[in-house]
């Protein structure tokens, strides 16, 4: 029988552990936690239910990787093979792994700015003067008063 393909999404409790064996493949290992959540109709609101305890081992680039990436209280999805329950947790062989975007901002080298862009650049040309504000329309789609004011000195 083929062991059972799951996805998981969870956070990684503690530090992710990584050793090389003697033939030099990398192999890491992590902690994560999933709380699943249930709707409680009496109550109107989703409650917390027990949290399930995973212990993923993944192999190789991907232990490389989720070495450098993972830290403690990242949330994290998962696609693992379940190898075993015992000890009250799930273990699982990591096929695929990815950050969850719901809570933060995850950066790629292809993503970040080059150095290039962190350079130094010569002022920018003087603007031209504004003319004095204009009084509040109160019209919908209309700048604030102190919006050419702000603009005039350059948003300082």
């Amino acid at each position: 029988m083929a062991p059972s393909v799951t996805h998981v999404s969870g956070t990684v409790a503690g530090d992710v552990e990584v050793r090389f064996t003697q033939d030099g493949i990398a192999v890491c290992r992590f902690r994560l936690t999933e709380t699943p959540t249930q709707w409680d109709a009496a109550a109107k609101k989703w409650r917390d239910l027990d949290p399930i305890p995973y212990i993923c081992t993944a192999w190789r680039d991907l232990a490389r990787n989720a070495a450098e990436s993972l830290v403690n209280g990242v949330s994290v999805l998962v696609k693992g093979r379940i190898t075993a329950i015992k000890e009250n947790s799930v273990f699982l062989s990591v096929d695929d792994l990815g950050i969850s975007l719901r809570k933060r901002i995850a950066y790629t080298e292809a993503s970040l700015p080059s150095p290039i862009a962190a350079r130094p650049t010569a002022a920018p040309p003087a603007l031209p003067p504004v003319p004095a504000s204009r009084p509040a329309t109160g019209r919908p789609g209309s700048p604030p008063a102190w919006w050419d004011d702000k603009r005039a000195s350059r948003w300082t």
